[in-house]
């Protein structure tokens, strides 16, 4: 698959996808003959890994320390499971704040609601 149909398909630009992969957040894509990206099933697999973190709010640096343990093989698994571990408990602390934001404003919109329903209320109770 070459690049521009990895950006379709993931709603990610096309120089996002080689930045990734200049700087080791996704491992090297493969290149034809020609020279240009051909994207297998493993790399649109680091890709949906990549987009995945990158929408958890998971740093670039993040990813790039990952692909750099998983390059250097097997032994390295306790310390990726570690690294997605941090990453984890991150997402769940920014999860229960978004909770609370979404909390309050629904309690704030229900409120109006409320106020709105007594004003309508009252209004027509004039006529």
């Amino acid at each position: 698959m070459k690049i521009n149909e990895v950006s379709k398909k993931f709603s990610v630009a096309a120089d996002t996808l080689r930045y990734w992969e200049r700087v080791g957040a996704i491992p090297a894509v493969s290149r034809d003959q020609a020279g240009y990206r051909n994207y297998d099933q493993e790399d649109l697999n680091w890709v949906s890994f990549a987009m995945c973190m990158r929408d958890a709010g998971v740093s670039v640096e993040y990813l790039i320390d990952h692909i750099s343990l998983f390059k250097q093989g097997k032994q390295t698994v306790q310390a990726r499971k570690d690294l997605l571990n941090e990453q984890l408990a991150s997402v769940s602390e920014r999860l229960a704040k978004m909770q609370a934001s979404y909390d309050k404003l629904k309690y704030k919109v229900d409120h109006y609601e409320h106020i709105d329903k007594d004003y309508q209320g009252k209004i027509a109770s004039t006529h």
